[in-house]
């Protein structure tokens, strides 16, 4: 018969143990890439100004806001101002914001290069997509 050697049981866990402490330091060293919450943030932000304004009574005689200022070219007009101060009272300070109906925009030129939200909404009149970005 042939002796064979073994380990004695506290070099293995020593090991096990030495193991496990670098793969916990591994784990914290590797940097992972974060996913971007900005873009995510503003589609949130976009999405609810769009609830909103879909769910509110029009000031005059349709279903919705949405609805009113896509039924043609001289309600949007007529509504104009008054769109670009409710968007503009739904979001934050923070934001900058430009709303497109088949009849027209409302708010700002999309900046190149700048992450946005976007919520479209489909109406009777046409498609409403509201952009939201940070300033």
């Amino acid at each position: 018969m042939t002796d064979r050697g073994q380990l004695s049981l506290s070099v293995v866990e020593a090991g096990v143990g030495v193991l496990f402490l670098l793969a916990v330091t591994a784990g914290f060293a590797v940097d992972l890439p974060q996913p971007s919450t900005d873009e995510t943030q503003l589609d949130t932000y976009a999405a609810d100004t769009a609830t909103v304004l879909a769910g509110e009574s029009p000031r005059h005689a349709d279903r919705s806001r949405l609805a009113e200022v896509t039924a043609s070219r001289a309600t949007f007009e007529r509504e104009r101002a008054t769109l670009r101060r409710r968007v503009g009272s739904i979001l934050d300070d923070n934001l900058q914001f430009r709303v497109e109906t088949p009849h027209g925009v409302v708010g700002d030129p999309v900046p190149r290069a700048t992450p946005t939200g976007t919520a479209t909404v489909p109406t009777r009149g046409g498609p409403v997509v509201i952009e939201v970005w940070y300033v």
